[in-house]
């Protein structure tokens, strides 16, 4: 598809400036070297915000008010089993067998016994769920720099290198295969709304400017999820968190 044709043409170019050095060629008056672009990420977050703010939050609330919990749990279930095969490609990319034989062996088996990952038998068996593995944290992996932090538009938070592994992420799930149109956009219509739902508990967590919380929030998980729960702390040594 076209917008398929157009988005790998970006993501070819911004994995090239994640080589090299592509803050000073954006760069803002007063921009921090992490985000150059801050001025339009601004724009663009408030478009975000206002999107979230009529559209997608009231959704949300009325997600949780109308499904059982147990009916919530099921459904990010389905969607975390089929999150499993961006999982293994990525741990094979990364040569992390060990969580590749655990992530495959928990989509095999919640995708049968859990009744098409509904339940996380998997999880029952000592096969525990990782943070989740994706393209981006495969580049950094091989090296290749994180680049500016972006604010994309309905996507929300990002950086250059992220942005660029989207497409392939979306390769590796299923969800986006479906040949039906309406079909597939409602499956992933229920996708931003189950995600959005999640979030809802930590909303009074935010302070100060939002922007910036979000920001730094974002970028911190991102390192957490590249060093898998290892992290430096301020006396030099490396702590590592289980499940965070």
């Amino acid at each position: 598809m076209t917008w398929q044709i157009a988005w790998r043409s970006f993501s070819a170019a911004a994995l090239l400036l994640c080589c090299c050095n592509a803050a000073p060629l954006f760069a803002q008056d007063g921009a921090s070297e992490q985000d150059p672009w801050e001025g339009f990420n601004r724009k663009m977050f408030a478009f975000n915000d206002g999107l979230d703010t009529y559209l997608l939050r009231p959704l949300a609330v009325g997600y949780r008010a109308v499904l059982p919990d147990p009916v919530e749990v099921g459904v990010d279930n389905v969607f975390l089993n089929l999150r499993e095969i961006t999982n293994v490609f990525n741990d094979v990319l990364q040569w992390k067998w060990d969580k590749a034989a655990n992530d495959t062996a928990r989509f095999l088996i919640n995708s049968t016994v859990g009744v098409v990952g509904v339940f996380d038998v998997a999880g029952h068996f000592g096969l525990l769920r990782g943070d989740g593995e994706d393209f981006g944290q495969t580049l950094a992996a091989w090296g290749v720099g994180q680049g500016p932090y972006m604010m994309l538009p309905f996507l929300g938070p990002s950086t250059l290198r992220r942005t660029a592994a989207i497409p392939l992420d979306l390769d590796t799930l299923p969800i986006v295969q479906i040949g039906d149109v309406a079909v597939r956009n409602s499956v992933l219509g229920l996708r931003f709304v189950s995600l959005r739902a999640q979030l809802l508990p930590f909303e009074d967590s935010i302070s100060g400017d939002k922007y910036v919380f979000i920001r730094e929030a974002y970028l911190q998980n991102r390192q957490f999820l590249i060093n898998d729960g290892v992290v430096e702390d301020d006396f030099g040594g490396d702590d590592e968190y289980g499940d965070y």
